[in-house]
């Protein structure tokens, strides 16, 4: 049994955590809102403050929303480094800027801890599921000491590299999500445009070469008009600005990407960021006035 901090229990921390303290370990809470109830019931022990988080751990788990949440969560007031003691493990499973992880990791290192960026893919539904695919950048021993409690939260766990290719390898995984999307959204648009049923035209398309993950997700979301959500597009205009920054540092160009973005800074105009990523299709269907399915 470890003793395991966890920062940050919203749609994704929460049930993450839930399956920590499922496998036996001592979890140690803090958020800026109340801990759900069922992980007090079951035994996690709330802390005022970050750092008491990190003084009561062996091993802290951070999953919050955006850099500067990381930031502050390691680094401000009463934050984790305040309470870290030496050779502790500390994994930040956001999704933030690599450049800005590698700052981080330095400094962690120099308290003589050990740091693991460790982004995840597959939503609320994965979290629950304990189905995540998880990619780690950092030591290989401390990947090693972590992963059995990756292995309760998630199924494809790698090591990728070094510190930050865990969050360069998923600003990637955000580009190919996003661009599946907006191809799912013209698709089914276009089908439904011509007069056939999104529905079926979606189920014909399952069993062929266009098949997808994203497809079968956010297909079924667009046709049945289901937008509650499991990533909000908020949070991927948040990605795919990483994407476009780390793109803009190297001198690469990512086209559809910048193209799938101004979609969801679209969606964000008409009010729409908060709703789940696959709701990138009403940006298309605006421009083109008429909708995938009817609500």
């Amino acid at each position: 049994m470890s003793r395991v901090g966890f920062i940050g229990l919203g749609i994704m921390g929460a049930p993450m955590a839930q399956h920590l303290l499922n496998g036996g370990h001592k979890l140690f809470l803090h958020d800026i809102k109340n801990p759900p109830f069922a992980l007090i019931e079951g035994g996690a022990t709330v802390c005022t403050s970050a750092a008491e988080v990190a003084m009561r751990s062996d091993i802290i788990i951070i999953m919050v929303p955006d850099t500067p949440h990381v930031e502050a969560a390691l680094f401000g007031e009463k934050g984790v480094a305040e309470g870290l003691r030496p050779r502790t493990i500390v994994v930040d499973m956001s999704s933030i800027s690599p450049i800005e992880t590698k700052k981080f990791a330095k400094k962690i290192n120099a308290l003589d801890c050990e740091y693991l960026d460790a982004p995840v893919s597959g939503g609320e539904v994965g979290a629950k599921a304990a189905s995540l695919t998880i990619m780690v950048g950092g030591s290989e021993q401390a990947f090693e000491t972590v992963k059995p409690l990756f292995e309760l939260m998630g199924k494809n766990i790698t090591l990728v590299g070094g510190n930050g290719d865990g969050q360069t390898t998923k600003v990637a995984n955000q580009i190919i999500v996003a661009l599946n999307i907006q191809a799912v959204a013209e698709a089914l648009l276009f089908a439904s445009k011509a007069g056939a049923d999104p529905a079926k035209v979606r189920q014909a398309l399952m069993g062929g070469f266009a098949n997808s993950r994203i497809l079968e997700v956010h297909g079924e979301r667009m046709v049945k008009r289901t937008f509650n959500p499991g990533f909000r597009i908020e949070l991927h205009q948040k990605d795919l600005n990483l994407a476009l920054q780390g793109a803009k540092a190297m001198g690469v160009s990512l086209p559809n990407t910048a193209m799938a973005q101004e979609l969801m800074n679209a969606c964000a105009a008409h009010g729409l960021g908060g709703m789940d990523h696959s709701a990138l299709c009403r940006a298309i269907e605006i421009m083109s006035n008429h909708q995938i399915a009817e609500a």
